[in-house]
């Protein structure tokens, strides 16, 4: 159980806290993993009154969580505080009263208030540790260019040492990613094929049945790009590439990403090693769909992309010439996140047959189900030796019921002091420079490809992949 803890949320009458935050802090009291003397206190403009407050989480557990733990609501409604202020240091002293010792403070606020929240608190004085640690957690995005990024950044270190920021991305706390760390480095079969001499391709997928879901305003400005493969699958590629750490440090195993990361050759062609769509009417899952500008509210000339894909190679021993393909879309025709490899074939076929020749991959899954699947060939049963494709195959026995969701898994490592999972400043950096110049390209470059609803996205420009490669079909699950 974690020691006695205040939780300061900036934006406490938001819905990150009511839909995400709170559902799984009160989650973890309820488990005995968070102390029941844990402190939570609300800080926004809204003019609410604590038990105002207090109503706010109430609601976003019954609507998000798994039911109300009546001590553990006993308990929070005994402490809980609410502050209303706007974001400088005047009204943000105000929290002086209400907190002491250990404190993690968590931004959850519009991304443009990161700089004056963090600005404001440490003008403040809450990054000092005199009386006990101090935590920073900074959402998602970190800027939405290098520049800005490279601005965000500047802004954090003027009053916060780069320890006491955790940058959260919540891809990072799922099982499966956590899974593939472990069946990657704790088998040494799997470690001895996972190089350019048995990989032929790796392909990084996020794709997504549903359209804009009423999030029009933040992804009309954002586009598919910023929203998923510069963060999250800008992650995965990172793990799913770096060398194995030499211990298992946090600091380890982030300089081990950021190594990966500056590894990548910068893209230089952008019409060959990168796409962007836009979805067009269509179907999906046997419901019409309207194209991407004829929703509410997007503007009819929008050339935001809905779909998104790149291809980094990495300048390293390991993974020469082997491409990484990475796409992400909305109003796809399934739902499916994994990171495959693609096995390269064996150097001398000795049995003439379909099933020798067929694609074998490795395949982590982090949706619809967590799992891992491996291609491998095999004799059939009965006389002769003719064979068939077989998929050895595991699958996590909690995914449908995990102990822990990420933003749990994250909170508790924060609290913890563990940042293995959070990314690091210059990580993010490294990040914004891979995908910088496709987004100069595009941002003169005219509209993105059409692709009609329910299809698996706009076809890949002549070269982007080699000769007998392409992308994986995407499963037609049902959303």
């Amino acid at each position: 159980m974690s020691g006695d803890v205040t939780l300061v949320v900036m934006g406490g009458s938001g819905d990150l806290t009511r839909r995400l935050l709170f559902p799984a802090v009160h989650r973890l009291m309820a488990l005995g993993r968070l102390s029941l003397s844990t402190r939570v206190v609300g800080y926004a403009i809204d003019d609410w009154t604590s038990e105002q407050f207090v109503a706010h989480l109430r609601e976003g557990v019954e609507a998000f969580g798994d039911g109300v733990d009546e001590k553990v609501w006993a308990s929070l409604t005994a402490t809980a505080r609410y502050i209303t202020g706007d974001l400088d240091t005047a009204h943000v002293s105000a929290l002086r009263d209400l907190v002491t010792g250990p404190v993690l403070f968590y931004l959850a606020l519009p991304p443009s208030l990161f700089a004056p929240a963090a600005t404001a608190l440490g003008e403040a004085g809450f990054g000092d540790e005199t009386a006990g640690w101090r935590r920073l957690v900074v959402e998602k995005p970190f800027g939405t260019d290098l520049t800005s990024a490279e601005a965000l950044q500047t802004s954090l270190r003027v009053h916060w040492r780069e320890d006491q920021i955790f940058r959260i991305d919540h891809f990072l706390g799922k099982d499966a990613v956590q899974n593939m760390l472990v069946f990657r480095l704790a088998n040494r079969f799997v470690e001895a094929v996972w190089n350019t001499h048995s990989i032929a391709q790796v392909q990084i997928t996020a794709a997504e049945t549903l359209g804009l879901e009423g999030r029009w305003r933040y992804y009309d400005k954002a586009g598919a790009l910023r929203d998923m493969l510069q963060n999250h699958l800008m992650q995965l590629f990172a793990l799913a590439a770096m060398e194995p750490p030499s211990v298992w440090e946090p600091e380890v195993l982030r300089e081990h990403k950021v190594e990966v990361l500056r590894a990548v050759e910068t893209i230089t062609d952008v019409e060959q090693q990168a796409v962007r769509g836009q979805y067009t009417a269509g179907t999906v899952a046997g419901a019409d769909v309207v194209g991407y500008v004829n929703e509410a509210n997007v503007p009819v000339t929008s050339t935001t992309e809905t779909y998104a894909a790149i291809q980094l190679h990495v300048d390293s021993w390991r993974w020469q010439g082997v491409p990484f393909s990475l796409r992400s879309g909305k109003s796809l025709s399934g739902n499916v996140t994994e990171i495959a490899l693609q096995l390269r074939p064996p150097p001398r076929s000795l049995f003439d047959d379909a099933a020798v020749g067929a694609d074998r991959w490795i395949v982590l899954q982090l949706r619809p189900q967590e799992s891992i699947g491996i291609d491998a060939t095999a004799k059939k049963a009965g006389l002769g030796l003719a064979t068939e494709q077989v998929v050895l195959s595991t699958t996590d026995t909690a995914a449908g019921g995990s102990e822990y969701s990420a933003y749990e898994q994250l909170l508790l490592d924060a609290v913890a002091g563990d940042s293995s999972l959070f990314i690091r400043g210059d990580e993010a950096m490294a990040a914004w420079r891979i995908v910088q110049p496709v987004l100069d390209a595009w941002a003169t470059a005219g509209a993105p490809v059409a692709y009609p609803a329910g299809s698996d996205g706009p076809p890949p420009p002549a070269g982007f992949f080699t000769s007998g490669q392409t992308w994986r079909p995407l499963p037609g699950t049902p959303t």
